[in-house]
Protein backbone atom coordinates (compact mmCIF):
# COMPACT_ATOMS: atom_id res chain seq x y z
CA UNK A 1 0.00 0.00 0.00
CA UNK A 2 1.04 2.98 -0.34
CA UNK A 3 -0.56 6.82 0.08
CA UNK A 4 0.31 9.63 -2.62
CA UNK A 5 -0.34 13.44 -1.21
CA UNK A 6 -0.25 15.96 -4.47
CA UNK A 7 -0.25 19.89 -3.42
CA UNK A 8 -2.03 22.28 -5.77
CA UNK A 9 -1.66 26.09 -5.72
CA UNK A 10 -4.36 27.54 -7.61
CA UNK A 11 -4.75 30.82 -8.96
CA UNK A 12 -7.30 32.21 -6.51
CA UNK A 13 -10.59 33.17 -8.59
CA UNK A 14 -9.73 29.54 -10.02
CA UNK A 15 -10.43 27.22 -7.04
CA UNK A 16 -14.04 27.20 -7.18
CA UNK A 17 -13.82 26.53 -11.11
CA UNK A 18 -11.47 23.31 -10.10
CA UNK A 19 -13.99 22.45 -6.79
CA UNK A 20 -16.79 22.52 -8.86
CA UNK A 21 -15.80 21.84 -12.59
CA UNK A 22 -13.36 19.36 -12.45
CA UNK A 23 -13.10 17.35 -8.84
CA UNK A 24 -17.35 16.86 -8.97
CA UNK A 25 -17.09 15.39 -12.14
CA UNK A 26 -14.25 12.85 -11.69
CA UNK A 27 -14.20 12.12 -7.78
CA UNK A 28 -16.07 9.05 -8.04
CA UNK A 29 -14.33 7.93 -11.28
CA UNK A 30 -11.14 8.34 -9.30
CA UNK A 31 -12.02 6.77 -6.18
CA UNK A 32 -13.86 4.16 -8.39
CA UNK A 33 -10.32 3.41 -9.84
CA UNK A 34 -8.99 -0.41 -9.98
CA UNK A 35 -6.26 -0.20 -6.52
CA UNK A 36 -7.58 2.96 -5.05
CA UNK A 37 -8.16 2.51 -1.82
CA UNK A 38 -9.45 5.81 -0.92
CA UNK A 39 -9.15 9.12 -1.64
CA UNK A 40 -10.03 12.49 -0.02
CA UNK A 41 -9.47 16.61 -1.05
CA UNK A 42 -8.00 18.42 1.54
CA UNK A 43 -7.49 22.50 1.61
CA UNK A 44 -4.92 24.77 3.47
CA UNK A 45 -6.73 26.35 6.95
CA UNK A 46 -4.37 29.53 5.93
CA UNK A 47 -4.53 29.69 2.13
CA UNK A 48 -7.87 28.93 0.38
CA UNK A 49 -6.18 28.70 -2.79
CA UNK A 50 -4.27 25.47 -1.74
CA UNK A 51 -5.70 22.17 -2.15
CA UNK A 52 -4.36 18.95 -1.87
CA UNK A 53 -4.97 15.15 -2.76
CA UNK A 54 -4.08 12.65 -0.25
CA UNK A 55 -4.93 8.94 -1.78
CA UNK A 56 -4.23 5.75 -0.77
CA UNK A 57 -3.33 2.98 -3.62
CA UNK A 58 -3.00 -0.84 -3.32
CA UNK A 59 0.42 -0.57 -4.69
CA UNK A 60 2.73 1.72 -6.84
CA UNK A 61 1.46 -0.28 -9.87
CA UNK A 62 -2.07 0.82 -9.08
CA UNK A 63 -0.99 3.90 -8.91
CA UNK A 64 0.85 4.17 -11.98
CA UNK A 65 -2.13 2.47 -14.07
CA UNK A 66 -4.18 5.25 -12.82
CA UNK A 67 -1.46 8.03 -14.29
CA UNK A 68 -1.51 6.23 -17.60
CA UNK A 69 -4.87 6.11 -18.00
CA UNK A 70 -7.14 8.25 -19.83
CA UNK A 71 -9.11 9.52 -16.91
CA UNK A 72 -5.94 10.75 -15.26
CA UNK A 73 -5.07 12.78 -18.55
CA UNK A 74 -7.95 14.65 -19.09
CA UNK A 75 -8.50 15.65 -15.48
CA UNK A 76 -5.26 16.84 -15.03
CA UNK A 77 -5.02 18.66 -18.07
CA UNK A 78 -8.48 20.82 -17.01
CA UNK A 79 -6.59 20.87 -13.33
CA UNK A 80 -3.09 22.14 -13.99
CA UNK A 81 -4.75 24.98 -16.73
CA UNK A 82 -5.87 26.51 -13.31
CA UNK A 83 -2.31 26.25 -11.33
CA UNK A 84 -0.52 29.32 -9.93
CA UNK A 85 2.22 26.86 -9.39
CA UNK A 86 3.66 23.78 -10.39
CA UNK A 87 1.80 20.84 -8.71
CA UNK A 88 4.10 19.03 -6.12
CA UNK A 89 3.62 15.39 -5.72
CA UNK A 90 5.33 13.21 -2.55
CA UNK A 91 4.27 8.58 -2.61
CA UNK A 92 5.19 7.47 0.90
CA UNK A 93 4.62 4.13 2.38
CA UNK A 94 3.58 4.17 5.92
CA UNK A 95 5.85 2.87 8.20
CA UNK A 96 3.99 2.97 12.09
CA UNK A 97 0.30 4.21 12.85
CA UNK A 98 -1.68 5.14 16.00
CA UNK A 99 -5.69 5.59 15.76
CA UNK A 100 -7.49 6.33 18.82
Amino acid sequence: MIKRVVKMTFQPEKTETFLQDVFEASKSKIRAFPGCQSMELLRDTTAPNILFTLSVWDSEAALNSYRSSELFQSTWAKTKALFADKAQAWSMELLDQHIS
